[in-house]
């Protein structure tokens, strides 16, 4: 595989995506032999499809739930699809099932209008019901269902976030500078349909044992990994920080994979109901977070070590290469400079940069 093109990788939508730099990212794997890789921080899930894409053995790994099932629907499922039947199942109403509309009766007014609201309730419950497959087929059919309807929810929403109560940004009718109010007024139906099929598409073996997992990176056996990749949240050094939190940022998203449960994660005192922190989230703060990474780096110290940062992170870029160093790595560095949307800084091509600090 000696081309990437990105448009048959999935269409991510997460702060701190590498979609866009996959090209990149292949050219500086492709220097270094490995067979086996575990992607730590998974998120949006691209760099695990990269290396599944790369005839890896890969380990996709999460904290976050919604993140392991996507994982779960695009890394570690080999054949697995859904047919008409299936969407046509997730999307409409049953006789048979008494529908709970905690979300309509929660969130309202904060992220989706009502009609929306019953829609997710709906396609919840229906989810959750889903049974005529065994088990083995299922859980990649679930899996499979949660990625549509994870990618349905974000493109809906200003800024594909969850971190402010601002329904208000889609409904008010005024003019404005960012979003595509054509694009969050498409049917919910319409887009699960959509990124179902999305989803299918992404579905292949590429013969090796891959698996989704939902640790966190504490807690992961270290061992037999030729490669570990590490993509950890990133801390600002000016302070502005507030979408580095992925629990905040995505909170909607981990409680319509906790359904059930919901309710007793949530965050009442929270203007948004934001569900509650955890350990980790606490570990990748400004003041914990120079431990954290160097706790990281020993654990990992047996494997090759790709960590994926930018410049101007806390702790520095020095900081990371001497700790690794001091474990008796051999250190070079690949950057590239990287975009966001949103970012006032993306022009500048010194500072604004995507670097890839490679131990070895």
């Amino acid at each position: 595989m000696s081309i990437i093109d990105i448009k048959n990788y999935p269409t991510t939508r997460y702060q701190g995506s590498k979609r866009k730099i996959l090209p990149f990212l292949h050219s500086v794997f492709s220097d270094i032999p490995f067979n086996t890789v575990l992607d730590a921080c998974g998120g949006s899930g691209s760099v695990s499809y990269l290396f599944k894409k790369m005839g890896k053995t890969v380990t996709y790994n999460d904290l976050l739930k919604f993140n392991y099932l996507i994982g779960k629907a695009i890394i570690e499922n080999n054949s697995i699809t859904l047919n008409s039947e299936d969407i046509e199942y997730l999307i409409s109403n049953h006789a048979n099932i008494t529908y709970n509309n905690f979300i309509e009766r929660t969130f309202r007014g904060i992220y989706y209008t009502n009609n929306e609201n019953r829609f997710l309730d709906k396609i919840s419950n229906n989810i959750l019901s889903m049974n005529n497959y065994p088990e083995e087929i299922l859980e990649y059919k679930k899996a499979l269902s949660y990625y549509a309807l994870f990618q349905s929810s974000l493109v809906k929403r200003p800024f594909n976030l969850f971190h402010r109560k601002n329904l208000n940004l889609r409904t008010n009718n005024v003019e404005r500078n960012f979003g595509n109010k054509v694009t969050w007024e498409k049917s919910f139906d319409y887009y699960i349909n959509k990124f179902s099929a999305e989803a299918n598409k992404l579905v292949f073996d590429n013969g090796q044992n891959c698996q989704s997992t939902n640790e966190s990176i504490f807690d992961i056996d270290p061992y037999g990994y030729d490669l570990v990749y590490i993509d950890p949240p990133y801390i600002r050094t000016d302070g502005s920080n507030e979408s580095s939190n992925y629990t905040n940022s995505y909170h909607f998203l981990e409680g319509l994979s906790h359904y059930n449960h919901w309710e007793e994660m949530i965050d009442f005192d929270s203007n948004n109901f934001r569900i509650q922190n955890t350990p980790d989230d606490t570990a990748f703060n400004e003041n914990e977070i120079r431990q954290t990474i160097e706790n990281i780096l020993y654990n990992f110290r047996n494997s090759i070590i790709a960590f994926s940062y930018k410049k101007g992170g806390k702790p520095s870029i020095p900081f990371i290469i001497k700790k690794l160093r001091d474990l008796n790595k051999t250190v070079y560095t690949r950057s590239i400079h990287y975009t966001y949307a949103l970012n006032h800084q993306n022009g500048d091509a010194i500072n604004n940069r995507e670097v890839i600090i490679i131990a070895i």
